[in-house]
């Protein structure tokens, strides 16, 4: 028999005999699923306008309940800051904790979340994205609202816990 040369279309190989003809053989895709993530794109702060960020906490550990957020009411914790895009955890930590002097306690744990309108559904979901501790060096400490796919027009909830009642602290917290 003699040579034979092959091409591959989708997830099927063409393969040519020596004679012209043409036999399909079954290919395994070699594919993968792999999520493409584009670069945050820098903020130049002197030069863009920060957006009005309406941040609602609660104190108890907890964020507040969906049905908090409906019907044009929000609760009543809410704090407004003029943030950018790309703002840590850490700083929002850091402006949180400059409106509520017990916030600053060693150990007090502030868990992240966004609020957004859901588009399958009438109502608002929420969605953790990260948490971030007093005193302690956290792998959250530096994702941004940008990397978390925060949009205007979004509220961010933090549930904040004081240090008796906080969780352990895990391997990703550190000392500073």
């Amino acid at each position: 028999m003699g040579s034979s040369s092959s091409a591959r279309c989708g997830s099927r190989k063409l393969e040519l005999t020596s004679r012209g003809h043409r036999r399909k053989k079954a290919v395994e895709s070699r594919v993968t699923q792999e999520e493409i993530k584009e670069p945050e794109k820098p903020i130049h702060r002197e030069k863009t306008c920060p957006l009005l960020l309406c941040v609602f906490t609660t104190n108890d550990g907890r964020h507040h309940r969906r049905d908090e957020f409906s019907r044009g009411n929000v609760p009543s914790s809410e704090l407004q800051i003029y943030i950018w895009m790309d703002a840590t955890l850490k700083e929002l930590t850091s402006l949180v904790k400059e409106v509520y002097p017990e916030a600053r306690k060693k150990g007090t744990h502030f868990n992240f979340a966004i609020v957004f309108m859901d588009i399958k559904r009438p109502g608002y979901r929420v969605k953790e994205i990260g948490s971030t501790m007093s005193g302690r060096k956290g792998t959250d400490d530096s994702m941004t609202l940008q990397s978390q796919k925060f949009q205007i027009g979004d509220y961010l909830d933090i549930a904040i816990t004081p240090p008796i009642r906080a969780p352990p602290p895990s391997g990703r917290m550190r000392p500073y």
